[in-house]
């Protein structure tokens, strides 16, 4: 059987991704080795925590260029979790010092920036259980049934992204939350599929079966 490399950056939760992979079937490898890495047949880049110290630890860690040699060049499947969602965007606004944004890693179109729900009453961080509505079909979504999109979520901030295409599906949460993006191997959710129970066991399980 494969390994699947579970990136550890030193501040990301990784115990809830590796019991989920190890129920789906599947060796989870929890790691920031670059044998490891790109010994395992998927990667995942969990994600808590802020957007800039995580980038700082990635970075001091070698971890984005392992990534960038094997997603990136090499196609390896490739799931981001929650912030390691936000990751992938240019930037985030979030604590950004005097208006300068920290950089992501870039492999999407897409800048990250607070969440501003038109209802008052609804509290941030946006913390629970959501619908995501398919803007689109993808592997990792399949058989799974529309009235079964319910993820689990937690997060201030949320991903914007300048091109449509990269999305696969949102929540609404007092305006438009982009939930799931993808393109070619790489697949990302700001939701915490971990943590989703039933649907989250189905699309984990879908994304540990593609073959990109």
């Amino acid at each position: 059987m494969s390994d699947v490399a579970i990136v550890d950056y030193g501040i990301n939760n990784v115990r809830s991704v590796r019991n989920a992979v190890e129920y789906c079937g599947y060796n989870p490898i929890v790691t920031h080795d670059a044998d490891a890495i790109a010994d395992a047949s998927h990667v995942i880049l969990p994600g808590v925590g802020a957007f800039g110290d995580a980038m700082l630890n990635i970075r001091a860690r070698g971890i984005d260029e392992l990534l960038e040699l094997h997603v990136r060049e090499k196609g390896k499947p490739f799931l981001a979790v929650c912030l390691g969602m936000q990751l992938l965007a240019q930037s985030s606004e979030e604590h950004a010092d005097d208006g300068v944004l920290h950089r992501g890693l870039g492999w999407f179109d897409a800048d990250v920036v607070r969440l501003m729900p038109n209802d008052p009453a609804l509290k941030i961080p946006h913390m629970g259980w959501n619908m995501v509505a398919r803007e689109r079909d993808h592997p990792i979504l399949a058989g799974i049934r529309e009235s079964n999109l319910a993820f689990y979520f937690v997060h201030s901030f949320a991903m914007r992204c300048n091109n449509s295409g990269d999305v696969v599906g949102f929540a609404q949460y007092g305006q438009s939350v982009t939930a799931i993006i993808a393109k070619d191997n790489i697949a990302a959710t700001q939701f915490h599929p971990e943590k989703s129970q039933d649907s989250g066991i189905e699309l984990m399980s879908n994304f540990l079966r593609w073959n990109p």
